[in-house]
């Protein structure tokens, strides 16, 4: 462990350390860190030669003894816990110790700024930055969650980060392994306010769902340069947190997705692990599994911390997903439906009556997306009468309102034409009542997604290729379920910026 971004000059000063010796084996050599469960020790392992951290449990006076002791045995738990946890995102845990009466857990020396300090100093981070510091910090909640521990209190100031890129999630010290009930019975709210999952300020127990709240709440810090609710007073923070949506205006596609997706007041309607991996590899342009190793000689350097690697480093890729394997081929076929995928999720989920609590996914005012045109509507009374092209489809007749595109307008792509079909058919003929102004944001949100994914293969796309979203009337709508006739699907048409017509074809082919 480093030092906590509030060290506080206490009652404890440095000289106190000297010459003291825990367990006849660590020097210690001074305190470099204090919080509310303890102080941090800079000490020296006699044993073996190295510098240690070593955390000293320090309650505040007045505790109960029945709530000291359930702390007391989160600190022992934080030992036994995050020992068993193996992932390079997670501080390892040396030892654990009892002498005195006073309990020590003996860490790894974490030598690296704060992700607070960092933002505080330099203001908010590059997006592809913010992304990858996201895998890191979501592999190694997953790894925390598999061997059911919770870590409770993910924040700014718990994320050190490595002069090579690498984050290390800190302070399991107020984690709480989600088999033993004894641990849940203290009535202490732990946690630090801004970051603390609205479900937990209702009284429900800490879980995997608030660890990625707060997981979101911190990429919003990152990307945003300020917490998304932080307030003047701990009253005002909770209720920013119950009852306001955060606004985005740096974040954007992806990485915006990920964190309003995760954002949300409503547990059950939030992102899954695996849907934000999915996200962040469209973020970072990689796979969603594999470990990935990042070579980086003297590469880009955020604040002395190389947050990823310049145009030119090498990434190399291993696992499942290598470059050029049949697997990652086929990572490139399906990568388009985890994205549709998601926006399944949150226009469902805000069919069904408010799932998404304040809609809160897309509420946030996105900045203007150069490539974004403005979006129609197709049915009878639409902006396009009638549009009966299919996926991959490359018409020549000019994308105009009042024309219509029935099935036999298509045309060869190797042959010049007007724009190209992407179509996200998923919401078949259920009994879905029509979305409304929403249908826009989240058919918008999820045309965004697939104008940035490797499906519009085009290198030069951000320059010379724009999008038009096509989304269907209510009576298309609801004709789709009454007669079977209508149509629910959402078109992404891919244009030209200039107006003129595509000279090849603009999507992959595989």
């Amino acid at each position: 462990m480093t030092q906590p971004e509030q060290q506080q000059s206490t009652q404890h000063p440095t000289s106190q350390a000297a010459h003291r010796v825990i367990a006849e084996r660590y020097v210690v050599l001074k305190e470099i860190g204090r919080g509310g469960m303890g102080i941090v020790w800079l000490a020296e392992d006699r044993t073996i030669g190295r510098r240690v951290a070593i955390k000293e449990l320090h309650l505040p006076a007045g505790v109960p003894p029945d709530e000291r002791k359930v702390l007391e045995e989160r600190v022992l738990r934080e030992a036994r816990t995050a020992g068993r946890l193996n992932d390079p995102g997670v501080v390892t845990v040396y030892d654990v110790l009892q002498e005195s009466g006073n309990t020590y857990i003996v860490m790894e020396l974490i030598q690296a700024p704060t992700l607070s300090a960092i933002v505080t100093r330099e203001g908010p981070l590059p997006q592809e930055a913010v992304a990858r510091l996201a895998e890191q910090l979501l592999s190694a909640l997953e790894a925390a969650h598999a061997a059911g521990v919770v870590h409770r209190d993910v924040k700014p100031s718990n994320i050190m980060v490595l002069a090579n890129g690498r984050v290390k999630l800190t302070d399991f010290g107020i984690a709480q392994s989600t088999d033993d009930p004894r641990l849940t019975t203290s009535g202490v709210l732990v946690g630090s306010p801004s970051y603390i999952a609205p479900e937990r300020l209702r009284g429900a127990e800490a879980d995997a769902g608030s660890d990625l709240w707060a997981l979101a709440a911190v990429l919003f810090y990152a990307v945003e340069g300020h917490s998304p609710y932080e307030r003047s007073s701990t009253a005002a923070t909770m209720h920013a947190i119950l009852n306001e949506v955060p606004y985005l205006t740096r974040g954007q596609g992806p990485i915006a997705s990920v964190i309003m997706g995760l954002l949300n007041n409503v547990p059950q309607a939030r992102l899954s692990a695996a849907q934000v991996r999915g996200l962040l590899a469209q973020a970072t342009q990689t796979p969603p599994t594999g470990t990935r190793t990042v070579v980086n000689p003297g590469g880009y350097h955020h604040g002395g911390t190389a947050m990823y690697p310049p145009p030119g480093a090498t990434q190399l890729a291993t696992g499942p997903h290598r470059p050029g394997s049949a697997e990652a081929k086929r990572w490139r076929v399906v990568e388009r439906w985890l994205i549709v995928a998601l926006v399944v999720v949150l226009v469902v989920g805000a069919a069904l009556g408010g799932w998404f609590g304040g809609r809160a996914l897309l509420a946030a005012e996105a900045p203007v997306d150069p490539a974004k045109r403005d979006s129609m509507t197709y049915g009878e009374g639409g902006d396009i009468p009638v549009f009966e092209l299919s996926d991959g489809a490359c018409p020549t007749a000019r994308l105009q309102a009042g024309r219509s595109y029935p099935s036999d307008s298509n045309s060869a792509c190797e042959d010049p034409h007007e724009f190209e079909v992407v179509s996200a058919d998923f919401f078949g003929s259920d009994d879905l009542d029509y979305p409304g102004d929403d249908l826009r944001a989240f058919a918008e949100s999820a045309c965004a997604l697939i104008f940035a994914s490797d499906l519009v293969a085009a290198s030069d796309k951000e320059r010379t290729l724009s999008y038009v979203t096509l989304m269907p009337v209510k009576q298309s709508w609801d004709d789709a379920a009454d007669a079977g006739d209508g149509d629910r699907t959402i078109y992404c048409l891919i244009t030209n910026r200039e107006d003129k017509q595509l000279e090849r074809r603009q999507l992959r082919d595989d």
